[in-house]
């Protein structure tokens, strides 16, 4: 504790000039101007964000030699500049969010509240995504079966579509690899000759349901088209939801309609996943399409009535109630699932757990209230940002 009332009271004024003061006239042009740009959102309340403002400084000065537009720390008063910690969801202090190229990154940072762990941080966003190969054994041997790998063949590394793939992986670096095969000559048979277009194929990890490679048939050079097409492949609609990553899910602030199965259940995930790929494509942003394991969520199930000799269970967490859809088998019935999800967005599941599926007449049944949300205790605290090693609910 006393640590950063020293720094605060020996920090030289030089050290301030490294962190930059947004606002609401300043943000969106620096944010555009340069490489990465690392915020930290704040309130001067929170006692929380005053611990932090001598650490970020600190780290600050660490970079204060990088190349002009490269790197840039700055902060923003999120209680004067409300419009932008809006636009960002932020909601808590203190929050730090990554912009890369003008765009804030899918992941805020989340780790360690020290200098140590701030520069470290930084020094790996500013590595170079893509592994860059000229010799075909070694790119192989480079793999990660375990991993979603996209990989190109290019014959030119100054074109346009090249620097667009190097733009694109940097911001689902962590999610996935990416590995590049350079020269015609290296890679005969693989890498395009002048004027030909690159090659680049998705390669799932071995965990994947479908193994299979998905050729990329689209325009390398309309940056956006290939962005969303790496987003597609590398977030997919359906993800395993775990202790560790259900704050970070949480976030996104999409409800949850979670497959509560058994560890080695591999068909009802493919059923499940099958089913949100065919019949809801169209809600990546408006449902989070999640798999858990229901030994792990046992208590969730408690919720719903169900226990671990129910599983496969599906059920919606709106992050107030919880809804089950009361029958797996049903999956299979087209249709059926899109109305589970478009029962919830228009307030039906909600008004059925009152009244009743049919309209009421005469006696109005008395009120009935569905259960509780479970995952909405793994949220932060609404103040500040709180890393918590939880292993239940």
């Amino acid at each position: 504790m006393l640590r950063w009332l020293i720094l605060l009271l020996v920090l030289p004024a030089s050290l301030t000039a490294e962190v930059v003061s947004l606002s609401s006239q300043n943000f969106e042009q620096t944010i555009q101007s340069n490489e990465l740009v690392f915020v930290n959102f704040y309130a001067d309340w929170c006692r929380f964000s005053q611990m932090l403002k001598p650490i970020f400084l600190e780290a600050s000065e660490k970079f204060k030699d990088a190349a002009p537009g490269k790197i840039m720390w700055a902060s923003v008063d999120a209680d004067k500049n409300n419009d932008i910690a809006t636009k960002y969801h932020v909601n808590k202090y203190p929050t730090l969010k990554l912009f890369r190229n003008g765009e804030v990154t899918k992941r805020e940072y989340r780790s360690s509240r020290s200098v140590e762990a701030l520069s470290a941080y930084i020094n790996k966003q500013m590595e170079v995504t893509v592994q860059k190969f000229t010799e075909r054994n070694a790119l192989q041997a480079a793999h990660n079966p375990e991993k979603g790998t996209f990989i190109g063949y290019f014959n030119d590394e100054n074109s346009v579509e090249y620097k667009n793939l190097l733009k694109v992986a940097l911001f689902y670096r962590d999610e996935c690899e990416f590995m590049v095969g350079i020269g015609e000559l290296n890679f005969p048979g693989e890498a395009p000759g002048p004027g030909q277009q690159p090659k680049l194929v998705f390669q799932p990890s071995n965990k994947a349901i479908n193994p299979s490679q998905v050729p990329f048939s689209g325009d390398f050079a309309t940056y956006e088209y290939l962005k969303q097409w790496v987003a597609d492949k590398c977030v997919p609609l359906v993800r395993e939801i775990t202790f560790q990553n259900a704050e970070e899910l949480t976030e996104e602030g999409l409800p949850f309609m979670i497959l509560f199965k058994k560890a080695d259940d591999v068909n009802s995930e493919k059923v499940y996943t099958d089913a949100i790929l065919r019949e809801l494509p169209d809600q990546r942003k408006a449902i989070n399409c999640l798999v858990g394991d229901g030994t792990i969520f046992k208590h969730p199930l408690s919720h719903l009535g169900k226990s671990e000799s129910d599983l496969p269970v599906i059920a919606i967490d709106s992050f107030r109630h919880m809804y089950l859809f009361k029958n797996f088998e049903d999956i299979n019935v087209p249709g059926k699932l899109r109305q589970f999800v478009l029962d919830l967005h228009s307030g039906k599941l909600h008004r059925e757990f009152h009244h009743g599926p049919d309209p009421v007449t005469g006696n109005q049944a008395p009120d009935t209230e569905p259960p509780p949300s479970t995952f909405e205790k793994l949220k932060p605290q609404s103040s500040r940002y709180t890393i918590l090693d939880k292993t239940e609910l």
